[in-house]
Protein backbone atom coordinates (compact mmCIF):
# COMPACT_ATOMS: atom_id res chain seq x y z
CA UNK A 1 0.00 0.00 0.00
CA UNK A 2 2.83 2.35 0.91
CA UNK A 3 4.81 1.70 -2.48
CA UNK A 4 1.23 2.63 -4.52
CA UNK A 5 1.14 5.77 -2.35
CA UNK A 6 4.61 6.56 -3.06
CA UNK A 7 4.19 5.65 -6.89
CA UNK A 8 1.24 8.03 -6.93
CA UNK A 9 3.63 10.59 -5.33
CA UNK A 10 6.20 10.35 -8.04
CA UNK A 11 4.32 10.07 -10.83
CA UNK A 12 2.01 13.33 -9.73
CA UNK A 13 5.72 15.17 -8.88
CA UNK A 14 6.74 14.02 -12.61
CA UNK A 15 4.20 15.13 -14.29
CA UNK A 16 3.95 18.58 -11.97
CA UNK A 17 7.80 18.97 -13.44
CA UNK A 18 7.49 18.48 -16.70
CA UNK A 19 4.52 21.31 -17.13
CA UNK A 20 6.81 23.33 -15.50
CA UNK A 21 9.83 22.77 -17.79
CA UNK A 22 7.15 22.97 -20.41
CA UNK A 23 6.11 26.11 -19.67
CA UNK A 24 9.80 27.87 -19.08
CA UNK A 25 10.91 26.69 -21.87
CA UNK A 26 7.90 28.32 -23.81
CA UNK A 27 7.97 31.56 -22.22
CA UNK A 28 11.29 31.51 -20.96
CA UNK A 29 12.54 32.95 -23.77
CA UNK A 30 10.51 35.66 -23.77
CA UNK A 31 10.92 36.98 -20.23
CA UNK A 32 14.25 39.32 -20.79
CA UNK A 33 12.41 41.66 -23.07
CA UNK A 34 9.54 42.28 -20.64
CA UNK A 35 11.86 44.92 -18.49
CA UNK A 36 12.76 45.99 -21.96
CA UNK A 37 9.90 46.76 -23.04
CA UNK A 38 8.62 48.48 -20.23
CA UNK A 39 12.06 50.51 -20.21
CA UNK A 40 11.37 51.82 -23.90
CA UNK A 41 8.09 52.60 -23.13
CA UNK A 42 8.85 54.51 -19.75
CA UNK A 43 11.51 56.38 -21.80
CA UNK A 44 10.42 57.02 -24.85
CA UNK A 45 13.75 55.84 -25.70
CA UNK A 46 14.47 53.24 -28.06
CA UNK A 47 18.06 54.05 -29.27
CA UNK A 48 19.51 51.50 -26.71
CA UNK A 49 17.75 48.65 -28.10
CA UNK A 50 18.48 46.90 -31.81
CA UNK A 51 15.78 45.75 -33.69
CA UNK A 52 18.45 43.84 -35.71
CA UNK A 53 17.76 41.33 -32.51
CA UNK A 54 14.19 41.23 -33.72
CA UNK A 55 15.40 40.44 -37.09
CA UNK A 56 17.81 37.30 -35.83
CA UNK A 57 14.50 36.18 -33.69
CA UNK A 58 12.22 36.16 -36.44
CA UNK A 59 14.29 34.32 -39.05
CA UNK A 60 15.72 31.86 -36.74
CA UNK A 61 12.50 31.46 -35.28
CA UNK A 62 10.92 30.94 -38.31
CA UNK A 63 13.34 28.39 -39.93
CA UNK A 64 12.91 26.57 -37.16
CA UNK A 65 8.69 25.97 -37.59
CA UNK A 66 9.53 25.39 -41.36
CA UNK A 67 12.27 22.42 -39.93
CA UNK A 68 9.46 20.91 -37.74
CA UNK A 69 7.80 19.64 -41.52
CA UNK A 70 10.46 17.99 -42.51
CA UNK A 71 11.81 16.27 -39.07
CA UNK A 72 9.56 16.43 -35.54
CA UNK A 73 10.76 18.11 -32.26
CA UNK A 74 9.00 18.59 -29.35
CA UNK A 75 5.64 20.62 -28.96
CA UNK A 76 7.10 23.21 -26.22
CA UNK A 77 10.00 23.90 -28.64
CA UNK A 78 7.38 25.02 -31.45
CA UNK A 79 5.25 27.06 -28.93
CA UNK A 80 8.37 28.53 -28.28
CA UNK A 81 9.33 29.55 -31.80
CA UNK A 82 5.71 31.20 -32.17
CA UNK A 83 5.55 33.23 -28.77
CA UNK A 84 8.80 34.83 -29.91
CA UNK A 85 7.96 35.95 -33.35
CA UNK A 86 4.78 37.59 -31.97
CA UNK A 87 7.18 38.97 -29.07
CA UNK A 88 9.49 40.32 -31.10
CA UNK A 89 6.71 42.10 -33.87
CA UNK A 90 5.40 44.01 -30.25
CA UNK A 91 9.05 45.43 -29.68
CA UNK A 92 9.46 46.39 -33.53
CA UNK A 93 6.11 47.58 -33.34
CA UNK A 94 6.65 49.96 -30.26
CA UNK A 95 10.53 50.86 -31.22
CA UNK A 96 8.78 52.29 -34.86
CA UNK A 97 6.42 54.17 -33.14
CA UNK A 98 8.71 55.80 -30.37
CA UNK A 99 11.23 57.00 -33.38
CA UNK A 100 8.50 57.85 -35.45
CA UNK A 101 7.98 60.17 -32.45
CA UNK A 102 11.39 61.61 -31.80
CA UNK A 103 12.47 61.81 -35.83
CA UNK A 104 9.68 63.59 -36.97
CA UNK A 105 11.74 65.63 -39.15
CA UNK A 106 13.55 62.29 -41.00
CA UNK A 107 12.73 61.07 -44.53
CA UNK A 108 10.74 57.85 -44.15
CA UNK A 109 11.65 54.56 -45.68
CA UNK A 110 10.01 52.01 -46.72
CA UNK A 111 10.03 48.33 -47.37
CA UNK A 112 8.98 49.19 -50.95
CA UNK A 113 11.72 51.20 -51.91
CA UNK A 114 13.67 48.24 -52.51
CA UNK A 115 16.89 50.48 -50.90
CA UNK A 116 19.68 48.11 -49.24
CA UNK A 117 21.17 50.67 -47.65
CA UNK A 118 17.87 51.19 -45.13
CA UNK A 119 17.87 47.52 -44.47
CA UNK A 120 15.90 47.11 -41.55
CA UNK A 121 15.53 50.90 -41.04
CA UNK A 122 12.39 51.44 -42.17
CA UNK A 123 10.31 54.15 -40.53
CA UNK A 124 6.61 51.96 -39.80
CA UNK A 125 5.90 48.74 -38.27
CA UNK A 126 4.23 47.89 -41.45
CA UNK A 127 7.00 47.79 -43.37
CA UNK A 128 8.53 45.34 -41.07
CA UNK A 129 5.68 43.39 -41.16
CA UNK A 130 5.89 43.21 -44.47
CA UNK A 131 9.59 41.70 -44.96
CA UNK A 132 8.37 39.28 -42.60
CA UNK A 133 5.82 37.98 -44.50
CA UNK A 134 7.62 38.39 -48.03
CA UNK A 135 10.31 36.09 -46.20
CA UNK A 136 8.24 33.60 -44.69
CA UNK A 137 6.58 32.85 -47.90
CA UNK A 138 9.86 32.61 -49.65
CA UNK A 139 11.39 30.26 -47.44
CA UNK A 140 7.84 28.04 -47.10
CA UNK A 141 7.92 27.43 -51.02
CA UNK A 142 11.58 26.81 -50.90
CA UNK A 143 10.78 24.17 -48.21
CA UNK A 144 7.74 22.80 -50.04
CA UNK A 145 9.84 22.40 -53.00
CA UNK A 146 12.66 20.73 -51.05
CA UNK A 147 11.34 18.96 -48.33
CA UNK A 148 11.87 15.75 -49.50
CA UNK A 149 15.68 16.33 -49.57
CA UNK A 150 17.56 15.09 -46.08
CA UNK A 151 20.20 17.28 -46.61
CA UNK A 152 18.43 20.68 -46.97
CA UNK A 153 16.09 19.90 -43.83
CA UNK A 154 19.05 18.97 -41.73
CA UNK A 155 20.36 22.16 -43.19
CA UNK A 156 16.94 24.23 -42.55
CA UNK A 157 17.43 23.08 -38.93
CA UNK A 158 20.93 24.10 -38.34
CA UNK A 159 20.61 27.45 -39.93
CA UNK A 160 17.75 27.90 -37.82
CA UNK A 161 18.94 27.23 -34.52
CA UNK A 162 22.87 28.64 -35.76
CA UNK A 163 21.46 32.02 -36.79
CA UNK A 164 19.68 32.09 -32.76
CA UNK A 165 22.92 31.17 -31.10
CA UNK A 166 24.83 33.89 -32.94
CA UNK A 167 22.34 36.46 -31.55
CA UNK A 168 24.45 37.69 -28.94
CA UNK A 169 27.61 37.86 -31.29
CA UNK A 170 26.42 42.10 -32.52
CA UNK A 171 26.59 42.79 -29.00
CA UNK A 172 29.71 41.53 -28.37
CA UNK A 173 31.29 43.26 -31.40
CA UNK A 174 29.60 46.58 -30.55
CA UNK A 175 31.17 46.33 -26.92
CA UNK A 176 34.76 45.29 -28.30
CA UNK A 177 34.26 48.21 -30.63
CA UNK A 178 33.07 50.68 -28.04
CA UNK A 179 35.35 49.02 -25.73
CA UNK A 180 32.72 49.48 -22.47
CA UNK A 181 29.53 47.66 -22.39
CA UNK A 182 27.83 51.41 -21.13
CA UNK A 183 24.26 51.34 -22.21
CA UNK A 184 24.15 47.31 -21.90
CA UNK A 185 21.39 45.61 -19.04
CA UNK A 186 24.11 43.33 -17.25
CA UNK A 187 20.52 42.17 -15.68
CA UNK A 188 19.34 41.09 -19.40
CA UNK A 189 22.65 38.97 -19.67
CA UNK A 190 22.42 37.17 -17.00
CA UNK A 191 18.86 35.99 -17.40
CA UNK A 192 19.43 35.27 -20.95
CA UNK A 193 22.64 33.41 -20.20
CA UNK A 194 20.56 31.15 -17.54
CA UNK A 195 18.08 30.55 -19.94
CA UNK A 196 20.16 29.50 -22.60
CA UNK A 197 21.86 27.14 -20.23
CA UNK A 198 18.38 25.71 -18.76
CA UNK A 199 17.33 25.82 -22.61
CA UNK A 200 20.36 23.54 -24.03
CA UNK A 201 19.89 21.01 -20.62
CA UNK A 202 15.90 21.08 -22.03
CA UNK A 203 17.61 19.80 -25.33
CA UNK A 204 20.13 17.06 -24.27
CA UNK A 205 17.31 15.63 -21.53
CA UNK A 206 14.17 15.31 -24.68
CA UNK A 207 17.15 13.66 -27.09
CA UNK A 208 16.11 17.20 -29.51
CA UNK A 209 17.73 17.02 -32.69
CA UNK A 210 21.60 17.95 -32.37
CA UNK A 211 21.88 20.54 -34.15
CA UNK A 212 19.53 22.21 -31.35
CA UNK A 213 21.69 21.22 -28.38
CA UNK A 214 25.07 22.20 -29.89
CA UNK A 215 23.96 25.89 -31.05
CA UNK A 216 22.31 25.94 -27.69
CA UNK A 217 25.76 25.21 -26.12
CA UNK A 218 27.14 27.69 -28.65
CA UNK A 219 24.62 30.46 -27.40
CA UNK A 220 25.75 29.79 -24.24
CA UNK A 221 29.74 30.27 -24.62
CA UNK A 222 28.73 33.71 -26.59
CA UNK A 223 26.78 34.88 -23.35
CA UNK A 224 29.75 34.01 -21.03
CA UNK A 225 31.76 35.99 -23.28
CA UNK A 226 29.64 38.93 -22.90
CA UNK A 227 29.90 38.88 -19.06
CA UNK A 228 33.49 38.33 -19.60
CA UNK A 229 33.59 41.93 -21.08
CA UNK A 230 30.89 43.45 -18.33
CA UNK A 231 33.90 42.29 -15.69
CA UNK A 232 36.53 43.10 -17.76
CA UNK A 233 35.86 46.46 -18.85
CA UNK A 234 34.53 47.77 -15.41
CA UNK A 235 37.94 46.37 -13.95
CA UNK A 236 39.63 47.80 -17.11
CA UNK A 237 38.25 50.88 -18.04
CA UNK A 238 39.07 51.31 -21.69
CA UNK A 239 37.12 55.03 -22.57
CA UNK A 240 35.45 57.93 -20.61
CA UNK A 241 32.35 57.06 -18.98
CA UNK A 242 29.95 59.22 -20.70
CA UNK A 243 26.80 60.75 -18.54
CA UNK A 244 23.35 60.01 -20.59
CA UNK A 245 20.03 61.79 -19.97
CA UNK A 246 18.12 58.83 -20.90
CA UNK A 247 19.29 55.19 -19.93
CA UNK A 248 17.37 52.27 -21.30
CA UNK A 249 18.15 48.10 -20.04
CA UNK A 250 19.32 47.95 -23.95
CA UNK A 251 21.08 44.97 -24.24
CA UNK A 252 19.89 43.81 -27.32
CA UNK A 253 19.63 39.86 -26.31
Amino acid sequence: MDEVVVDQIMNVAHQAVSWIAFVAIIFGGVVPYIPQYRDIRRTQNAEGFSTYVCLVLLVANILRILFRFGRFFETPLLWQSIIMIITMLIMLNLCTSVRLTSELNTKRRSFTDFDRNYFWSWSGFVDYLQCVLAFTVLAAYVTYLLLDSVLFVESLGFLAVFTEAMLGTPQLYCNFQNKSTEGMSIKMVLMWTSGDTFKSGYFLLTQAPVQFWICGLLQVCVDLAILFQVYFYSRFPQKPVSHTTHTTSAKAL
